[in-house]
């Protein structure tokens, strides 16, 4: 397998031309942390872009954030944490999950559009995308955006690119919003509570005026593996809302919460910080080992129904709540799964109830023959492919990462 190394975009821009001209596709690559993301990629050329790397321009004052798309998550996070700030949708950290110790970059996140528990609140990665350069798999470059928020006329390219999973362009630079960090937060967790009591308990809790930036619920299982020691020491569930700001407004909130909900107990600032990254990176509460991982999106009041209708026909499903429900972490025995890692059952209980769901872990002959992202209607097929005849006509950019080629 040959291994190329642009050392810059321009470099980027001939080695994609050299691509489509030889009919050479390639699987692009920054940090690597997310390669088992998708579907398996059979090519004979890895676009390594880990030289792409380092921020270029940060107007704190601004909120604004323009770095190379290789750029570290690490890097980034320290930069803004310096200043008091932050990525709102809190990009999770899969390296445990995929068992890889490769570095997530910035560009990696936004063109897998990743978002932690913050999601319901904040919103998703495409949400804080102003701006970038890209090469096309023409091997042309091109731009889209800008540095401020409203910048779109015509078609808003950036929530087309984010998502893309790099099959329609690759990013070599990315402009994004950044927001304060909060100065406090707090999570109210409630014990004890069944899976079709605490949904409507966090989706009630999200529609307050209370500004609840996190809301999961945890069953017992999920709930014993936290090392956070008030998650993992009661007898039953652990349901929990974060309330985050200024230290006098959450101390309100936080009581205006319980108030509503009845008295629970409280993580202080670093034992909620703890707990949500947990619930983001998934395998600390959650057994994947060996297991097949799927991520579902249900109709949130409808989640707990989803996940008793498949751990009735799969008896060794675990599951935990994100999104106040609209994010499900669900695992299955690899051999209880069965050739399908269990697609067929998943997804037609969430066809019932309404929603979608990837399938995140599973050996690569499962993910190789099953649609590893929900399946699209023939027109919505269409559509997404004559998109991708646009940028990438020669196919020779992460070809088969989404669907079948």
């Amino acid at each position: 397998m040959t291994v190329l190394r642009p050392a810059n975009a321009g470099e980027a821009e001939d080695m994609i031309g050299w691509a489509m001209a030889e009919k050479q596709p390639l699987e692009i690559v920054a940090g690597g942390s997310k390669r088992a993301l998708g579907r398996p990629m059979r090519t004979d050329h890895i676009l390594d872009l880990s030289a792409l790397r380092g921020i270029i321009d940060y107007e704190p004052a601004e909120l604004v954030l323009t770095a190379k798309a290789a750029t570290p998550m690490a890097e980034i996070e320290a930069q803004l944490a310096a200043h008091g700030q932050m990525l709102a949708f809190e990009p999770p950290d899969w390296r445990i999950l995929f068992g890889s110790g490769d570095e997530p970059t910035l560009g990696g996140a936004l063109a897998c559009n990743l978002a932690g528990p913050r999601r319901p609140r904040a919103g998703s990665a495409r949400d804080f995308f102003l701006g970038f350069a890209a090469v096309n798999g023409r091997g042309e470059a091109w731009k889209a955006g800008g540095k401020v928020v409203k910048n779109v006329t015509g078609y808003d390219m950036c929530k087309l690119q984010a998502g893309a999973f790099g099959t329609l362009s690759l990013l070599t630079e990315v402009t994004l919003k950044v927001m304060p960090k909060p100065e406090t937060s707090c999570t109210v967790i409630l014990s004890s509570l069944a899976d079709e009591i605490a949904i409507p308990t966090l989706l009630g809790a999200l529609n307050t005026p209370h500004e609840v930036s996190g809301a999961a619920h945890l069953p017992q299982a999920a709930a014993r593996r936290s090392s956070v020691e008030a998650v993992a020491s009661g007898l039953g569930a652990v349901t929990a809302l974060r309330i985050e700001g200024p230290e006098p407004s959450v101390k309100d909130r936080v009581e205006a919460v319980e108030a509503m909900l009845g008295r629970g107990d409280r993580l202080d600032r670093t034992a909620s910080e703890r707990f949500w990254s947990e619930a983001a990176s998934v395998v600390p509460l959650l057994d994947a080992r060996g297991r097949i991982v799927w991520r579902l999106c249900p109709t949130p009041n409808q989640a707990p129904g989803v996940v008793h209708a498949i751990g009735g026909e799969l008896h060794s499903a675990e599951a935990f709540y994100d999104w106040g429900g609209g994010l499900v972490w669900l695992t299955l025995e690899a051999d209880e799964a069965g050739a399908d890692g269990g697609a067929g059952i998943v997804r037609g209980a969430l066809t019932r109830a309404g929603g979608h769901a990837m399938l995140v872990v599973a050996p690569d002959a499962v993910r190789a023959e099953v649609p590893v992202f929900e399946p699209k209607s023939a027109a919505i097929d269409s559509l997404e492919r004559r998109i991708k005849q646009g940028f990438d006509p020669a196919g020779v950019l992460n070809p088969g990462r989404m669907w079948k080629v």
